[in-house]
Order: C-alpha cells, then structure tokens, then sequence
C-alpha cells in the first residue's frame, strides 16, 4: 500500500461483493489498517462463503461486520451504508455464458450500480464512493488500440465499440461506470474515484474464489490447449496491487477520476512460457501459437463467446495499456507477471483445484 496515505482508523467503510476476489484483499487491508468494515454480502449465513473473512478479523485490528444485500434489490444496501464515510463498490456479476445478456449482465452491472449510489444519495455519512470498474470500459477489442492511433490506451479512453450482441461483458462495464460519472455529476457532496483493472490475477484470500483468470489457469495446466493457443494479447495485473488501489484511492484526498491498473502487456502464449518455466512440462501447457484462420473456423464451435467477429477483431492484436497514473497519483508498484502467476498456481495446486504435476 502507498504509505504516504494516512488512514484515520475511526472510520466505518462498506465494501459491495464482500466475498468476492478483489474484494477479499481490500477487506484484509481495511482491517489491518484499523477500519471498521461493513461486508455486504447475499447470504452472511452461508459459512463456507464468510469464512475466510471472519478468519480475516480474527487477526487483525479492525472490526468486520457482515450485512446481507443483493445487488438488484432497491435499497438493500441502505443498512450496511449507515454510518459510512467510504463505499468500496466491487460487487458486478462476471460471467461469461448466459441466455440473455440484457437480464443476466447489462441490468445487474448497470442497475446494481445505481442501487448502490442510490443509497449513497440517502447516506449523508458517504463523501467518497471508490468503483471497481474494469479496463472492459476503456477499450472493446484490441484492434481500438489500432484505430486509437495512441502507442498505448489511457483513463481518457472509452469502449465504444462493444454492444448487446459484441461483448456484451465489456459493454455491461461501460454502462455501469457511465451511470456511476451521470449519477455523482447531479450532487455535490460525495466523489466519485474508478478503479480499471485489466485481467485480475494472483492468489485469492479465499483460495476458492471465483474469477476470470482461475478458468483460465485450469484450462491450461488441463492440457486440453496443449495443441497450441491462439495469438491473443492481453493485459494482466497482480490482485494485490487492485486491493492496494483502492485503499489509496479512498483515503487520498488527492485521488481523483479513473485509474488503469495494469501491470503487464502480455498474451497467452506468454503465460504459457511463464507456466512451463516455473512448472515444467508435465502440464502440457501449450508451446505454439495456432494459426489465426483456423481460430476464426473453429473458434465458435469450441466456445460461444469466441464468435467470428471476436476473433478477427483480437487475435493477432496487441493490446497495450499506459499505467503511469496508477504509479504517480497511487503509488502503485507492479510486481512482476511471473510472481503473481507462480503465486497463483501454487495456490491452486495446494488448494487442489490443479493436480499437482507427477514427477
């Protein structure tokens, strides 16, 4: 954490999505620093879900207390709120296979967003609100780094290229921070700051938390890419340094707008390199990059959300992000790629969600 932020350990914070894998770093961090956390969560009863948080407090200084909210439901988050000076919103739904990307992504990431700043509205107690945002918000496809005509994209960039029917993920994460700018512009008493991570990964607090990043992981040390992956580019930050973020961007008076954080310009084939490295081969982590035709052929057959359209707009692109910001106004230092990615896979081997490799 930048150690030129002082936290006044007085102060009561809310964190949305409580369980969640950012979210389980941000919690520790408030808690060593003192705060008292209100988690919210959908079910503070389900013990295998709160567990690794209540362990949290256990051993540290501050004091978490669990509220249960949800994320569509108007004012559920008005209890937890209570007395709050800061709101750390990370709850969002991320999934990538639904029915109906309207309900299932573009409503509970934008609405569940207003719900929330609804209620902060109500709180007259909340004078900053920090959003977990996304880099899905900056950009749509890694070709817009090439219409862009930047050497790398910045806070002052959006995804404007993505829609109900392409990239419906990002596109949720577009809306949901555009709400979140529309909603603080009608008020004056509580600012806005976003945090815009690219790929989150790196060991959970909960070694069971559920991110993008941990299906991947599997994918990869399955075998099942052993044939080759395709030349997809990609952006990668460790979770730690996200939780970091949003602790300095809280409680920095200075802090202001959006931040990228991102810490490595990378691709699939690197994490591979990275993993056989580090792992051996044992895995069958893939060597060679596949050609992009035959991903555009048989892309969509092996996976829905890697339509045509997806393909030729990605594969082959590189995609870079300028984290100059994250560094200067948070003080953010990126630990190396292949640090959080050992770290990460030891975490899944010890936790057995990868067998270890037979030697």
């Amino acid at each position: 954490m930048s150690h030129d932020t002082t936290i006044d350990p007085n102060q009561t914070v809310l964190v949305t999505g409580a369980t969640g894998y950012v979210a389980g770093w941000l919690v520790k961090n408030l808690l060593d620093a003192g705060l008292t956390v209100h988690a919210a969560v959908r079910d503070p009863d389900n013990s295998d879900k709160v567990a690794h948080l209540l362990a949290l407090a256990d051993s540290a200084p501050g004091t978490l207390k669990l509220f249960k909210a949800d994320l569509l439901d108007a004012g559920s988050y008005s209890e937890a709120m209570a007395g709050c000076t800061v709101v750390f919103h990370t709850a969002s739904p991320f999934i990538l296979t639904f029915d109906d990307a309207q309900k299932d992504l573009i409503e509970p990431a934008r609405q569940g967003t207003l719900n929330v700043l609804d209620s902060v509205n109500k709180t007259d107690s909340v004078k900053r609100v920090v959003l977990t945002s996304s880099c899905a918000a900056i950009y749509g496809d890694n070709i817009d780094l090439q219409t862009s005509g930047k050497k790398a994209l910045d806070e002052t960039d959006w995804n404007t290229t993505s829609s109900l029917t392409h990239q419906p993920y990002s596109y949720s994460k577009t809306l949901a921070e555009k709400a979140a700018w529309e909603t603080v512009e009608q008020q004056s008493r509580w600012d806005l700051v976003t945090i815009n991570p690219s790929l989150v990964l790196g060991p959970g607090i909960n070694p069971r938390s559920t991110s993008a990043s941990l299906g991947m992981f599997k994918q990869f040390a399955s075998g099942k890419l052993k044939a080759g992956v395709p030349a997809f580019y990609i952006a990668a930050v460790d979770v730690r340094e996200v939780a970091d973020a949003h602790v300095t961007a809280a409680f920095k008076p200075e802090a202001r707008g959006r931040y990228i954080l991102s810490g490595h310009d990378t691709s699939f084939i690197e994490f591979a390199d990275i993993l056989r490295n580090q792992f051996g081969n044992d895995y069958g982590f893939p060597q060679r990059i596949l050609p992009k035709p035959l991903v555009w052929l048989v892309g969509p057959l092996a996976d829905k959300s890697m339509t045509r359209a997806m393909v030729s707009r990605n594969v082959g692109h590189p995609i870079r992000f300028d984290h100059t910001k994250s560094e200067q106004e948070l003080g953010i230092h990126y630990r190396p790629l292949k640090d959080s990615i050992a770290d990460f896979f030891n975490q899944l081997q010890d936790s057995g969600q990868i067998p270890k490799a037979k030697h």
